[in-house]
C-alpha cells in the first residue's frame, strides 16, 4: 500500500445544508493524505462560507469559485487544479464510510486497477432511512457500461498515472460520459464490492426526474457516442432495466 495523494473532486451549488456533512465524512478518513477541491459554483447560498471556515480549520480542505457553469465545469476546474495521483469524486450531498480511501486503494494496488467503485446504500435527505446495499458487477468494459448503472460518481476512484487525461464533458451526464471515454480507450472498470459510500436522495434533484433522465441517456449514445439507432435501443434496454432493478427497493 502506498502514501500517494488522493484528491477529491467535488462540485457543490446550494450545498449549504449538506457540505459541511460531506467535509467531515473526508476527514474522518482512516487514509490521511488527501486534498477536498471543492468547487463552489456561483452557489447563491452560504455555501462558500461554510466550506472557506472548513479551509481555515483544516488546510486539506480547498475552496474554489467559479461563476456558476455547472457540475462538468466545476469538475473540471478541480480536476485542473489537483495536485494528486488519485482521483476521486464526492459529491456534495454524499458521505464516504471512514474505511472508504484505504479499502478502495489497496484494492487498486493489489489487483492493480486503474479504475473503481464500489458498492453502497442510499439515505433520504435528512440522512435518515438507511436503503439495502446496492450490489455491483465485478468489472465493466465499455459495452458493458453503456447498459448499466452500476458507477456511482461518489465510489469512484482513478489513478489518473495510468488513465491518462480526464476531461469533463459539458453535458447532463458527464460523469457516465467521462467513464464511457476511460473504457473506450481500452479500460476496464473494476468493482469493489464493499459497502462505502451513502447516497443522499434528494427529492427535487434532477437527477429523480426519471423521464428527463432517460432523454438524457438516449441523447448521450446518439450524440456522444455515436451509436446506431438499434444499438442505441439495446443499450437503453438494458440501461432502463438495470435502472429499475436499482431503484425498485429504496
Amino acid at each position: 500500500m502506498n502514501n500517494e495523494l488522493v484528491s477529491i473532486i467535488t462540485p457543490a451549488y446550494k450545498a449549504q445544508h449538506t457540505i459541511l456533512e460531506t467535509i467531515k465524512s473526508v476527514q474522518a478518513q482512516e487514509y490521511v493524505n488527501w486534498e477536498m477541491l471543492i468547487i463552489d459554483d456561483g452557489s447563491p447560498d452560504s455555501t462558500s462560507e461554510i466550506v472557506a471556515q472548513a479551509a481555515l480549520d483544516d488546510p486539506r480542505v480547498r475552496l474554489i469559485r467559479q461563476k456558476n457553469a455547472g457540475p462538468a465545469m466545476a469538475r473540471q476546474k478541480a480536476l485542473d487544479n489537483a495536485n494528486g495521483r488519485y482521483i476521486a469524486f464526492l459529491d456534495s450531498d454524499d458521505l464516504w464510510l471512514p474505511q472508504k480511501l484505504q479499502r478502495q486503494l489497496a484494492f487498486m494496488s493489489n489487483k492493480n486497477v486503474i479504475f473503481s467503485y464500489t458498492s453502497f446504500r442510499r439515505i433520504r435527505s435528512d440522512g435518515s432511512g438507511l436503503g439495502r446495499r446496492i450490489r455491483i458487477p465485478v468489472s465493466l468494459d465499455y459495452n458493458d457500461l453503456l447498459g448499466n448503472t452500476a458507477i456511482a460518481t461518489s465510489t469512484v476512484i482513478i489513478d489518473r498515472k495510468e488513465a491518462g487525461e480526464l476531461r469533463m464533458t459539458k453535458t447532463y451526464y458527464d460523469d457516465f460520459v467521462l467513464w464511457l471515454g476511460l473504457l473506450k480507450r481500452g479500460h476496464r472498470a473494476y468493482g469493489l464490492d464493499e459497502d462505502l459510500m451513502r447516497y443522499r436522495v434528494i427529492a427535487q434533484s434532477v437527477s429523480r426526474n426519471k423521464k428527463n433522465s432517460a432523454r438524457m441517456v438516449w441523447k448521450t449514445y446518439r450524440e456522444i457516442e455515436k451509436l446506431s439507432l438499434l444499438a442505441s435501443i439495446k443499450s437503453f434496454a438494458f440501461y432502463a432495466f438495470n435502472a429499475w432493478r436499482k431503484y425498485r427497493v429504496f
